[in-house]
């Protein structure tokens, strides 16, 4: 199970669009995966047709109230769950401000969920507080979202030490594995200059022991499309809203790069997975996206979709 943050603290760079888009184009090809929303503006959750007012379960009782993921999350389309949010995380740094281990409670309440899915994708909040340090410390890969601007290089920075921080104090397997270039247009100078800037700060940090050592911009950049921001008003995907556009075809081959860069791990997880299958069966069962409210609780029984 790969368990990847994606991670910006500054808001409006396709953050949420990012990982709505390369879940959904993973779960269409049949990888059984988990989208959690741990912004409490609630974006992701909205996105994926899940009104956040009308919902009781969430990233606030996992965090706050030692709740049973699994009891938690829903199943929002075929291979693809949902952890959502609402306003409650607002006040879920506050409460857990003085409790012992508070960045690792995500890390441990995931544990339950070890083999039973594919790919867990995290939605960060815009910031550097408690609930983005319980995603980094429990994930092992960041996807950085840049929009190839100037101020985005200044940000860059803080969020590194940020990661430095964590992967010596907290989660030494951290790394940061990818920078997705959003909205970018190809034919204007700026975000070119931004490119190379940010190829030449990963280049000198190759062979270093810097949680970016290994760090690639995709070669896929996410191109500038109006439906891209259309799609979240409908409460849907971009392959559901228009599956033929630029952003569609642009995502489907950031996520083909992502399940395909380490074809060595998917193999392991994949013979582990067979190995244990007495252990902890999972059956996904394919159900319409019109039925938000089903769950997957600890008794269920998941079928494995034919790829």
């Amino acid at each position: 199970m790969r368990k990847i943050a994606v991670l910006n603290q500054k808001g409006g760079v396709g953050k949420t669009t990012t990982v709505v888009n390369i879940a959904a184009a993973l779960a269409n090809s049949g990888q059984r995966t988990l989208a959690i929303d741990l912004d409490p503006q609630a974006h992701l959750t909205t996105h994926l047709g899940v009104n956040p007012d009308e919902i009781k379960t969430g990233s606030y009782r996992v965090l706050t109230h030692s709740a049973n993921i699994e009891a938690e999350i829903m199943l929002v389309r075929p291979n693809l769950w949902l952890l959502p949010a609402n306003i409650d995380l607002v006040g879920a740094e506050s409460e857990l401000v003085s409790v012992v281990g508070r960045e690792t409670i995500l890390r441990e309440a995931l544990a339950p969920l070890d083999g039973k899915l594919d790919y867990i994708l995290i939605d960060c909040a815009p910031s550097l507080g408690l609930l983005t340090l319980n995603a980094l410390a429990a994930t092992d890969e960041i996807l950085i979202p840049l929009q190839p601007h100037f101020l985005a290089l200044h940000g860059l920075g803080k969020l590194l030490q940020t990661v430095s921080l964590v992967n010596k104090r907290i989660n030494p397997a951290l790394k940061v594995k990818w920078v997705l270039l959003c909205m970018f247009e190809s034919r204007a100078s700026l975000p070119n200059e931004v490119k190379a800037d940010i190829e030449t700060f990963l280049a000198n940090a190759r062979n270093t022991d810097c949680a970016w050592s290994q760090a690639q911009i995709l070669p896929i950049s996410v191109r500038r499309n109006i439906t891209l921001a259309e799609a979240p008003s409908y409460g849907k995907t971009i392959f559901e809203y228009d599956p033929s556009c630029h952003g569609a075809e642009d995502y489907k081959k950031v996520a083909e790069l992502i399940a395909t860069e380490n074809k060595e791990f998917l193999a392991t997880e994949n013979t582990e997975r067979t190995e244990n299958t007495t252990k902890a069966p999972i059956e996904i069962v394919e159900i319409p996206a019109a039925q938000p409210e089903q769950t997957l609780t600890a008794n269920t029984e998941i079928k494995e979709n034919p790829v």
